[in-house]
């Protein structure tokens, strides 16, 4: 059980007013721990990987949960409804940790040229043929989004299988290899499902920050949902994407998107 191997589980959300930022990850201290070190991890929005807390409490939660050693537990009940920045906790056994999050459904509304910018920055190309052709491009942007971010962690030398866990994440980001057993510039394998398919051809953004500087890319999954790039093995990395369905008969928003996100790093 986890009570008997994780302690001072602590978790507070704060609140903030960031509607304009797009990113949401899991950003712990840092990513290699040692055995019954504590861990602390805070949810972060932003952009260009630099972030402030997110705005929520337990009613934004719809699942918050950690996989290690073949096995899960529930974290969300440790949710309050108070302020707070963290998730904390000790695992006194070794091996490759899974933190997985998924928000509860959020609404916004955009005026129509910020709605079309974002649609394009974010490479949902269908969401924006779609209004240019059902004369939608002048409307208001009317939006249902939830945040569906990992973590991985690394407790101790032990490596272990955690890494490749399929989560019920509507988008979930599944790499194909351990990224701490990755030699520095060795090429990383990453498959992106979504709702349990793979996610084709779509627009998924690399992010690896160290030194206070942040480096994106842009890359393209192929049609087998997978990227492919290499990693260097300093500083911290997020992959993140986004991808919108129209919504159909809903008398508040006409579109629904989910944002993913995973994060890893060697610091």
């Amino acid at each position: 059980m986890l009570i008997k191997k994780i302690t001072a589980i602590f978790l507070l959300l704060t609140f903030i007013s960031s509607l304009s930022a797009h990113e949401f990850w899991l950003n712990p201290k840092k990513f290699i721990y040692k055995r019954t070190e504590k861990v602390d991890i805070r949810f972060l929005v932003g952009e260009n990987f630099e972030g402030e807390n997110w705005q929520g409490n337990n009613e934004r939660i719809r699942s918050l949960k950690i996989y290690y050693g073949g096995v899960s537990d529930d974290l969300s009940r440790s949710i309050t409804d108070a302020a707070g920045d963290s998730i904390e906790y000790s695992m006194l056994d070794e091996g490759t940790n899974l933190i997985a999050f998924n928000s509860n459904n959020s609404f916004i509304e955009m005026e129509p040229s910020k709605f079309n910018e974002y649609l394009a920055e974010d490479g949902l190309l269908n969401a924006l043929e779609y209004r240019k052709k059902n004369n939608e491009i002048g409307c208001n942007g009317r939006e249902f989004y939830q945040r569906c971010a990992k973590t991985l962690l690394q407790v101790g030398d032990v490596k272990d299988e955690t890494y490749s866990t399929i989560t019920t994440l509507s988008i979930d980001i599944v790499p194909s290899s351990n990224p701490y057993q990755l030699n520095n510039k060795e090429f990383f394998r990453v498959k992106i499902f979504y709702k349990g398919s793979p996610l084709r051809y779509a627009l998924i953004k690399s992010w690896h920050r160290v030194k206070n500087k942040t480096e994106m890319k842009d890359l393209k999954t192929d049609s087998k949902g997978e990227i492919v790039f290499p990693v260097n093995t300093k500083g911290k990395w997020m992959i993140s994407t986004v991808k919108m369905e129209r919504l159909t008969d809903n008398p508040v928003a006409e579109w629904q998107s989910y944002w993913g996100s995973l994060t890893w790093g060697y610091e």
